[in-house]
């Protein structure tokens, strides 16, 4: 365990299905740091909009509608039995609602409004007041907390990240084609990269990893090196 006037913020930023989200928790589980999951909260704001019909069959998103409510959606993360992290929407855990192709559908549209992503910085950037978190999402290293000590950007062909979208979907029981899944990367890499507001890219001080080959193991040990090697120069 660290002491406190050694804690840090570490940001992982990447595209979507490309590991972020395991590396981020399993080295927060490791430094005994707090794990956020910022996509997560992107996810719950969509089903939000989803479940109160703000989103019609076109895809069209009642942004007026979706800001006004923004102050009454609260998320937040809770802790279950096994140690598994869920995500909680107004009190209710969401979490297997959130990782539908329903939400994946939607979610980057619904990211790149600028009330939106106002509002979740916002959150965010208080729960890492105290430090020792890791967080990963879009623009952690770029907008959320541009000096965090340790930034990464991981990234993996379109592929590569749809393969194993479907493969952590179906064992999940989603029935979704592959086919379905990769468009829904591609899309969203395409949104995310686009959009006017906080668009992804790598931060100019982030470190880069393509872990296409890369085991979990293998992520895990790389990330807790580059860690331990931040902690050692402060």
């Amino acid at each position: 365990m660290n002491t406190d006037k050694k804690k840090i913020i570490v940001a992982v930023d990447g595209y979507s299905s490309s590991g972020k989200s395991t590396m981020a928790r399993r080295l927060a589980k490791a430094t005994g740091y707090r794990y956020i999951d910022s996509g997560a909260m992107y996810r719950a704001v969509t089903l939000y909009a989803l479940d109160n019909n703000l989103i019609d069959d076109a895809g069209n998103i009642d942004k007026v509608a979706l800001t006004r409510a923004l102050d009454t959606i609260d998320i937040d993360f809770r802790i279950m039995n096994d140690g598994s992290q869920h995500t909680t929407l107004n009190g209710n855990d969401v979490e297997r609602e959130i990782r539908s192709l329903r939400v994946s559908d939607n979610v980057s549209p619904i990211a790149a409004i600028a009330e939106v992503r106002h509002a979740l910085v916002a959150k965010q950037q208080a729960m890492g007041r105290s430090k020792g978190i890791v967080m990963d999402g879009r623009d952690i290293g770029t907008t959320v907390f541009p000096s965090a000590e340790l930034k990464l950007f991981v990234n993996a062909p379109a592929e590569t990240r749809a393969r194993r979208r479907f493969l952590e979907m179906t064992e999940k029981g989603n029935h979704v084609s592959y086919e379905d899944v990769l468009a829904n990367v591609v899309n969203r890499d395409r949104i995310d990269e686009t959009r006017e507001e906080s668009p992804l890219r790598r931060a100019d001080d982030a470190i880069d990893l393509d872990n296409s080959q890369m085991s979990v193991d293998q992520q895990d040990a790389w990330l807790l090196d580059r860690f331990n090697e931040t902690i050692a120069k402060l």
